[in-house]
């Protein structure tokens, strides 16, 4: 799920040296070392993802971002001095339902959501940036980049998730409040064990 974190750690950042760019093969475990990063077994509502414990299963983690960038355009990375600092991973319809066939049978859609948005968007699924450095922009940057590029695609709609419970990613929540997305509806899993409650939100992306 989406992180997105508030606290400033280098205000002396200089924000025009980081380069956001489409992650390219070799990337895999520079931007597994960022998940790493946000991602432990004590979950935190402001900062981190709250599913996946990625220092878990090295092999198995480093392999699904290689497969992500050999297979999506909307996968970005953001750099600096070289060095690859945050990303944000976002999916295509078509890929994104054939990673995750049943998703849109399982949502329990809003009943002012309009069905033909579905018809074509992008969903964007995982941004994560380095604990040093969130709150600088970075994610502000990658998102940029996704917009960017929908528009250059005539793609009008924005998808995303949010977890709610058992433990809300506030982060995330303001995230979506702050850019102006609508609920469309919500969606239950179950994750070892658990059953997690997910808000579907999308937006509408001005093409000019």
């Amino acid at each position: 799920m989406n992180s997105h974190v508030v606290f400033i750690r280098d205000p002396d950042l200089d924000i025009n040296k980081v380069n956001v760019r489409r992650a390219s093969p070799g990337d895999e475990h520079g931007i597994y070392r960022v998940a790493v990063s946000v991602s432990d077994k004590k979950k935190d509502s402001y900062q981190g993802f709250l599913m996946d414990d990625y220092a878990s299963d090295p092999d198995y983690y480093i392999d699904m971002f290689r497969d992500r960038i050999d297979n999506l355009k909307y996968f970005y990375v953001a750099e600096l001095d070289g060095r690859i600092i945050g990303f944000s991973l976002a999916y295509k319809k078509e890929m994104w339902l054939l990673y995750h066939e049943e998703w849109l049978d399982d949502i329990h859609w809003h009943p002012s959501f309009d069905m033909e948005i579905l018809d074509d968007f992008v969903m964007i699924d995982k941004t994560a940036i380095e604990a040093e450095h969130t709150g600088e922009g970075i994610g502000s940057l990658l998102y940029k980049s996704i917009i960017s590029d929908m528009r250059e695609n005539n793609i009008h709609y924005i998808l995303s998730e949010t977890i709610v419970n058992p433990i809300p990613n506030f982060a995330s929540l303001a995230f979506r409040q702050k850019q102006d997305y609508i609920l469309a509806g919500v969606r239950f899993e179950e994750y070892k064990g658990d059953i997690f409650t997910d808000l579907i939100y999308y937006k509408r992306i001005q093409l000019s």
